[in-house]
């Protein structure tokens, strides 16, 4: 039950208005006044009801191990200043006060308990649960980090605006093999889509189009029969040939008429095919070292076959080898690097025509273009992509109900504050095999079980994973009752 809450702004005020001047008259000694964070004992703990929480939910910060014999307990977002107050009882005076960090959606109850309704974003942080006894001494200062999940990832797409991005599946090919362009973060309210060989957008170059309303695709004037599309909007490429290299484009065009494009660099490997010019077995390539990382971490950008008597060696970020692009131009004569605009103090440039990016960020991800200048000033260009992913955090799962009768339904879900992930499930551990009764959202962040029995009773989790990192959710324990 909570305590009697006096709400009227006259005991408010004379409890808060003069900084720490209500721990004054209770505590009777100014000298045992503090308003910074003591000493932790062990005593108090502090637990939150449920572990994840997600915006819009409720949560209960329950207090274990309450000391006795008290004069005041609090609770404080952050440091135990009186200004970060989020409400304080007196068991002297048999009162609790709201503090100036109380949102109004905040309720303190009589054994220490803290109740947040509706939480948001903005309550994420740290609390603080303080106590002091009848002998004027602070017992306990314990102190609990909430994170609060956006409820903008909902079932593992993201509502923000999340630009479509393409990765290459396998990451590299040979002549003759197949390939497919694995697009993310489709528009959720997709109309159609558009394939593009080459940067430009226009009808002689589209490869295939593809359109919502009919879920079919047709193929377009630049298509070559060995393409097919997906309702995800990924390209399959077959029997790949050296001509293939290139650039390829997608669009994407929603029912508002939003369009956005993505690109996309595709090297092919010609160094094992029968090709008749001896130059494109020796082609100036690229490769990312490694091909994926994490955020703050390092990317290689390996250079081989560097042209013969090259003179100049310049690095751009993107697609156009403009000065306002360029990172760095290494000059083979007078064995200087020259940094340019784009230049962020990340990069090093080496002689031999590699580029080194240290303390990467997801910004850092993206198209570099390498343009090499010989003698004669002849000029061949390359290409890489470079991908960076940000670690993945620990998501959060919920279940309709925990208890269910056998031939009932259940539906899990996944959240995650993190984009440009993919989910797996798992349970009792094991990597979760599907059955006919089981059936997964396009995301796949939400399980459900149309018909339990018996043995689907047991602990679920999902994991959240990206090339980089992996996290799994704390585990739901489903019981399966008999009719």
């Amino acid at each position: 039950m909570a305590s009697t809450v006096r709400t009227d702004m006259e005991v408010s005020s004379e409890l808060f208005s003069n900084g720490c001047t209500f721990w004054q008259r209770v505590l009777l000694t100014a000298s045992l006044l503090t308003c910074w964070l003591l000493p932790t004992t062990a005593r108090v703990t502090i637990e939150s009801l449920p572990p994840q929480v997600v915006e819009g939910e409720n949560v209960l910060l329950r207090v274990d191990n309450m000391p006795e014999n008290l004069l005041v307990f609090g609770w404080y977002r952050g440091m135990t200043n009186m200004r970060h107050a989020i409400a304080l009882h007196s068991l002297y005076y048999s009162v609790t006060a709201k503090g100036l960090k109380h949102s109004g959606r905040e309720t303190l109850y009589i054994n220490g308990t803290l109740w947040i309704q509706n939480v948001t974003q903005e309550d994420t942080g740290y609390y603080t649960f303080q106590t002091i006894s009848k002998q004027r001494e602070m017992v306990s200062n314990t102190s609990l980090y909430l994170h609060v999940y956006s409820s903008l990832f909902i079932c593992g797409r993201p509502t923000t605006l999340v630009p479509p991005t393409i990765e290459l599946v396998p990451a590299s090919v040979a002549v003759g093999g197949s390939i497919l362009l694995l697009v993310h973060n489709i528009p959720k309210y997709l109309q159609s889509l558009f394939w593009y060989k080459g940067l430009i957008v226009f009808n002689k170059v589209e490869i295939a189009r593809y359109r919502t309303a009919k879920n079919s695709w047709e193929p377009g004037p630049a298509h070559s029969g060995r393409e097919t599309v997906y309702s995800n909007g990924s390209l399959l490429l077959q029997n790949v040939t050296w001509k293939d290299t290139g650039f390829y484009t997608l669009r994407t065009l929603t029912r508002y008429q939003k369009m956005e494009l993505a690109h996309i660099y595709l090297q092919v490997d010609t160094s094992s095919s029968l090709c008749c010019d001896t130059l494109d077995s020796a082609q100036l390539g690229i490769d990312p070292v490694p091909r994926h990382a994490a955020e703050g971490g390092s990317v290689l950008l390996q250079v081989h076959n560097l042209p013969e008597d090259v003179q100049t060696i310049s690095w751009y970020k993107g697609v156009l080898s403009t000065k306002d692009f360029k990172i760095a131009e290494y000059s083979i004569l007078t064995k200087s690097i020259i940094s340019g605009r784009a230049h962020s103090r990340r990069e090093t440039g080496y002689t031999n025509g590699s580029l080194l990016l240290q303390d990467v960020t997801e910004k850092d991800s993206g198209l570099y273009t390498l343009v090499t200048i010989d003698s004669n000033v002849r000029v061949v260009t390359a290409h890489v992509q470079v991908n960076i992913h940000k670690l993945v955090t620990q998501p959060a799962m919920r279940v309709t109900d925990s208890t269910v009768r056998v031939q009932s339904s259940v539906v899990f879900t996944c959240f995650s504050d993190n984009t440009g992930i993919s989910i797996r499930w798992l349970f009792n551990n094991q990597r979760l095999q599907l059955t006919e009764r089981m059936t997964l959202s396009p995301s796949k962040c939400q399980l459900r079980i149309h018909t339990v029995r018996k043995e689907d009773a047991g602990d679920y989790q999902c994991e959240a994973f990206n090339p980089v990192s992996s996290k799994t959710s704390l585990p739901i324990s489903l019981t399966v009752m008999n009719e």
